[in-house]
């Protein structure tokens, strides 16, 4: 029987075993996250471990914290989600997680070859950063590194949908890249050629009017000349022409 555990880690932590949410504590939940997000399912060994779990204590003490951990581990129905032996640990190849899910659907929408829309997999866990209300230092940069390969994703996903008449999931697509990144414009262009693809000229105008204002409050820019071009043909106000600044 296939274990029937997935662990969360985008947005907030969740443990699920056997389809219901189970609580974990601290020291669990950072075990689980540092086998997940740093050695992606690898074996590690237990002095590496250890030493990540307690950087602050010595030797003998991180590594029986880590003995701790792993006997009070939440188990799925008597099996172990993390499986070892004397020198190594790793995660259960069964566990499903959902930042090593959107991994790789982010792969497939940035590839070299763009997949068919009719292959293209459901952007929901891309809309959500990695673990964003933790700070410890070992997490830092695998944040920032799946940040900008989903936003990457989204705005590949925008583009395709748009192409292929799907209005409605392009724009779900540019607006999750928004609300990630208010000041991104690459993400707002995307918004703006969904609503031109459209037709709603109306709409693409008030949404690049709220980009500029942004832009200018908070940064003291202007739009780039490509996102002006864009929508330029719909506007005739010379505040927001090419090389005028507003």
């Amino acid at each position: 029987m296939a274990l029937a555990a997935r662990l969360h880690l985008l947005g907030e932590f969740a443990l699920e075993l056997d389809g219901r949410p189970h609580p974990a504590p601290a020291t669990a939940r950072r075990l689980l996250a540092l086998l997940a997000v740093v050695h992606r399912g690898r074996r590690v060994s237990r002095t590496a471990l250890a030493e990540a779990m307690r950087p602050d204590s010595d030797p003998a003490r991180a590594t029986s914290t880590l003995r701790s951990v792993l006997w009070r581990l939440p188990r799925d129905r008597g099996r172990a989600l993390v499986l070892g032996d004397a020198m190594e640990v790793w995660v259960h190849p069964d566990l499903w997680v959902d930042l090593w899910e959107a991994e790789t659907q982010a792969q497939l929408l940035c590839g070299s070859v763009a997949p068919l829309v009719e292959d293209l997999p459901d952007l929901s866990l891309l809309t959500h950063d990695l673990l964003p209300t933790w700070h410890d230092s070992w997490l830092a940069v695998e944040q920032e590194s799946f940040r900008q390969r989903r936003l990457h994703a989204l705005e590949r996903g925008a583009d395709l949908l748009c192409r292929a008449g799907r209005y409605h999931d392009a724009l779900s697509a540019g607006l999750g890249a928004v609300r990630s990144e208010p000041l991104r414009e690459s993400a707002h262009r995307r918004v703006i050629q969904v609503h031109l693809a459209e037709d709603n000229h109306a709409e693409a105008l008030r949404h690049y009017d709220g980009y500029r204002r942004l832009l200018a409050d908070e940064l003291g820019l202007a739009p780039s000349d490509r996102m002006r071009q864009m929508v330029a043909p719909f506007l005739g106000r010379p505040v927001d022409l090419p090389g005028r600044a507003g």
